[in-house]
């Protein structure tokens, strides 16, 4: 009775040939226009750092012209903000950029089961981040008005941005889910799952700095 020879399990070196045989083997048209899409989504997260840059410059100026900071309000000094939650919580938003990231390999590897597990645990995780910085307003509002003082106004602006582009964030890889599932994207035409990975991994590095100036300077 004949053996069954069991599939050869590419190394790491020739599953990233396979990966890039098949990356430059599509029409040139869509070669070229993939290189101006890609350099136009780059250009937009450029500017969204931009944008949130402004934001930044504008808390630390507030914060380094004031005698005390948290400000004081009524005469009292506002309370420091919950790190230890906010830590949590940052690890679950930084979680769900490495699932993002073997959602990615997933794909490329065409490894649609991994790609839909590691996909859906992204989603999730960014539903958990946004229940968590929820709950953490709700504790934060009777205490921290967003009109009340500069460190409210500056703390639900940049964070309520940041929460916004995830929920952004959340729709649009929901949506690419979907679309891949639907035989959308193949495994050598795929820009909208790779755009997808860049804006998430951009989501977390904004929230590095966010939690820096707020949670622990």
């Amino acid at each position: 009775m004949a053996a069954t020879l069991a599939p050869k399990r590419l190394t790491p070196a020739e599953s990233h040939a396979a990966v890039a045989a098949r990356y430059a083997e599509v029409d040139e048209v869509y070669a070229t226009t993939r290189d101006l899409r890609l350099l136009g989504f780059v250009l937009f997260l450029i500017s969204d750092c931009v944008f949130f840059s402004s934001f930044i410059f504008s808390y630390l100026y507030l914060r380094t012209s004031a005698p005390v900071w948290p400000p004081l309000v009524d005469g009292k000094q506002l309370p420091y903000l919950d790190t230890t939650f906010a830590a949590v919580n940052s690890v679950v938003l930084f979680g769900s950029g490495v699932t993002m990231h073997f959602a990615l390999e997933g794909w490329k590897q065409l490894n649609r089961s991994a790609f839909n597990r590691w996909m859906i645990a992204t989603i999730v995780l960014g539903v958990m981040f946004l229940l968590g910085q929820a709950h953490e307003y709700s504790l934060a509002l009777p205490i921290m008005s967003w009109t009340g003082s500069s460190f409210g106004a500056t703390f639900y602006t940049l964070t309520g941005m940041h929460g916004f582009h995830v929920f952004i964030g959340v729709i649009y890889l929901t949506i690419l889910l979907i679309q891949a599932n639907r035989g959308v994207y193949t495994g050598s035409k795929y820009f909208g799952l790779t755009a997808g990975t860049l804006y998430w991994h951009f989501v977390d590095v904004i929230w590095v700095a966010l939690f820096f100036l707020f949670y622990l300077w």
